[in-house]
C-alpha cells in the first residue's frame, strides 16, 4: 500500500473545499446530502468546517460488490432523505468521482424533489475514468487512475478507518472468481 494523500494534506484539502463552499453559498442555508457509505469520514470533517446554517441528509449508492475493483450496476436509495429539500440549496457530497455514474444518476433524482439548486462536491476525482457528461462542481483532490482506500473508502469492507488515502498495490487486490 502506498500513501497518496497524507493526513495533513487531507486536512488542508478539506479546509480549502470548506472555504470554497462558504464563499459560494455566502451565508445561505444549505442541505448537505452525503452519499453512503464511503463519504462518511469526509462528510463529518467537511460539515465541521462549514460555518453555514445547514441540514444533513443521507442517500445510499452502491456499485462495487463482492470485493470487486470494477463498478457493477448502480443501486440508489434516496428514500433515506428524512426532510423536504424543496426550495433549499442542496450539496451532494461523495467520496470519489470515478466513472461519474453515481452523480449522473443521483443529481436528476434529487432535482426532481424541487430544490433551489443542486451542486456536487467530491473528495477525489480520478483522472481519465469519466463516462458521463458531468463533472463535480467542487473537488478537493485529483488522483491518478488507481484503486484507493482509506478516509472512508474501502476494499472488501476494510481500510475505511485509515486516516489517509492510499493506493492498493495490484498484489493486494484479489478479484473474485466469476
Amino acid at each position: 500500500m502506498k500513501t497518496l494523500i497524507n493526513e495533513q494534506q487531507l486536512r488542508e484539502g478539506v479546509d480549502r473545499l470548506a472555504k470554497e463552499l462558504r464563499s459560494h453559498y455566502d451565508g445561505r442555508p444549505l442541505t448537505i446530502v452525503g452519499v453512503l457509505i464511503g463519504s462518511v469520514v469526509f462528510l463529518a470533517d467537511l460539515i465541521r468546517r462549514i460555518d453555514l446554517p445547514l441540514r444533513l441528509e443521507l442517500v445510499q449508492a452502491r456499485s462495487y460488490r463482492a470485493g470487486s475493483t470494477r463498478p457493477g450496476p448502480l443501486v440508489l436509495n434516496i428514500d433515506l432523505l428524512s426532510s423536504d429539500i424543496r426550495g433549499r440549496d442542496v450539496l451532494l457530497v461523495d467520496d470519489i468521482f470515478d466513472t461519474g455514474n453515481t452523480l449522473w444518476e443521483l443529481v436528476p433524482q434529487i432535482d426532481e424533489l424541487g430544490p433551489t439548486s443542486v451542486r456536487t462536491a467530491v473528495l477525489l476525482r480520478k483522472e481519465g475514468r469519466c463516462e458521463v457528461d458531468l463533472q463535480p462542481d467542487h473537488v478537493a483532490f485529483e488522483i491518478p487512475n488507481v484503486f484507493v482506500v482509506g478516509y472512508g473508502l474501502d476494499y472488501q469492507d476494510s481500510y475505511r478507518n485509515l486516516p489517509y488515502v492510499a493506493e492498493l498495490e495490484p498484489s493486494e487486490i484479489l478479484e473474485p472468481i466469476p
